[in-house]
């Protein structure tokens, strides 16, 4: 129908103003996406729908309040109603693979214990979620990636009262815990797993920033992609691309193929940092382009970096084919997804990746069949509600696992909520 087909308009009717964005994004497949971000809060909110001058549906439809912007401090004291309305699933599975490993935890004992094991080395934050308030206390030096972690834990409690919980987590790309004798086992929370360590998943911290700040800070989030896809499948251009930096030895490999097979590959680095860069085995270092750019082609290279490449959620949602290598690392989606359904799958050293790429050739309409199952995959699994779900079912899940009281501990602060707000709002929950 095309991106201008209806006009939508979000106002508050017992208002002077209102101070609401409001975008309209074309999936241009018959389906729009509307997202809107409140900068105040308002009794109730009246949505229009229209086009041309008509009322689509129902439209105007009133969302009864009181409707709360999302630095509204707020929270929903029944977790079990907040769940409901967030429609969050029963059980995870990643999050019962992951806690399997740990039938009990002592708070008392792993607040000794794995600073002992981890502190100096690492990078790691210690939180403590006592009435619904965030206490932390940081280890090692490199500790700038806990806003990411201490975003998403003021924005859930200031949308439902979290339960009591204390636990560890690992800032660094690599998770700690290795395979080893269960009896010193210890829970370490991390952004990326792999199937050598124990760590419990968690989204990234990409994906989680993308959701909290959508329509904010952030060009890449899960709703914009799907409004900039590209060309329809038959349009685009059927070379395999990928734009990457250097941090590992198949991204090399993958240059040099391309390199040696242009017509069939088009990858190169954007930077260099942990090889040495020779120009006659890989070429100059190419210009950044837009993450949507990558859609102009039908085939998308996902390849591990240092560990797993975050960026998979936003290849699915797109409508390219994910060509995805074999890797001991993943997020805490990866295992529901499916080869040759949500992506093809080729081999950790690359040895068949032409092979598959003229596979996808020969087989087009699969080809397209899968990339449209993995943008569903993505459409149904890894937006906003999503992520809020799975952080709050693997906090009440694990809390659920502790048997002494969590505690605030020595040297831990309080980190409070955001207080810039323009708009302070006042919760209708609070006596």
């Amino acid at each position: 129908p095309g991106e201008n087909t209806f006009q939508v308009k979000i106002t508050a009717p017992d208002e002077q103003f209102t101070r609401v964005g409001v975008q309209v994004l074309d999936r241009k497949d018959g389906s729009f996406l509307v997202r809107y971000r409140m900068y105040a809060s308002y009794k109730n909110l009246k949505i229009e729908v229209k086009t041309g001058d008509k009322h689509v549906a129902k439209s105007p439809y009133i969302l009864k309040g009181p409707v709360y912007h999302e630095n509204c401090d707020c929270p929903q004291e029944e977790s079990s109603a907040w769940l409901e309305e967030m429609n969050c699933p029963q059980s995870i599975p990643q999050i019962q693979r992951d806690l399997a490993n740990f039938p009990i935890v002592d708070p008392d004992k792993i607040a000794k214990e794995i600073p002992q094991r981890f502190g100096q080395r690492q990078s790691l934050c210690h939180y403590t979620i006592k009435d619904n308030e965030v206490y932390i206390k940081t280890y090692g030096e490199h500790v700038g990636f806990r806003i990411f972690m201490d975003a998403i834990l003021l924005s859930l409690t200031r949308k439902v009262k979290m339960p009591d919980v204390e636990f560890f987590v690992n800032l660094g790309d690599w998770p700690l815990e290795k395979k080893k004798s269960p009896q010193n086992l210890h829970p370490i929370f991390s952004w990326c797993g792999s199937s050598e360590s124990k760590d419990i998943v968690m989204p990234t911290y990409d994906l989680t920033d993308s959701v909290l700040e959508t329509m904010g800070r952030v060009s890449l989030d899960m709703m914009s992609v799907q409004a900039n896809t590209g060309p329809s499948w038959e349009d685009k251009n059927t070379t395999a691309f990928w734009r990457g930096r250097d941090s590992r030895k198949e991204r090399l490999e993958l240059v040099k193929l391309s390199r040696k097979y242009p017509e069939i590959i088009d990858a190169a680095f954007t930077n260099f940092f942990f090889f040495k860069h020779d120009e006659s085995l890989y070429g100059p270092i190419v210009k950044h382009i837009s993450f949507f750019d990558f859609f102009k082609y039908k085939y998308q290279i996902n390849i591990d970096g240092t560990v797993a490449a975050y960026r998979l959620p936003y290849l699915l949602a797109g409508n390219s084919v994910v060509l995805k290598q074999d890797s001991i690392y993943y997020e805490h989606f990866y295992n529901e997804l499916q080869p040759w359904k949500h992506y093809i799958p080729f081999k950790s050293d690359l040895s068949d990746l032409l092979e598959k790429l003229q596979w996808a050739k020969e087989h087009d309409e699969e080809a397209k069949n899968i990339a449209k199952s993995g943008q569903e995959f993505a459409r149904n699994n890894l937006m906003g509600d999503h992520i809020f779900c799975y952080y709050f079912k693997l906090f009440q899940d694990y809390a659920s696992l502790q048997v002494s009281e969590p505690k605030i501990r020595d040297r831990m602060e309080k980190v409070p909520q955001p207080d810039d707000d323009l708009f302070p709002c006042t919760c209708h929950r609070k006596k």
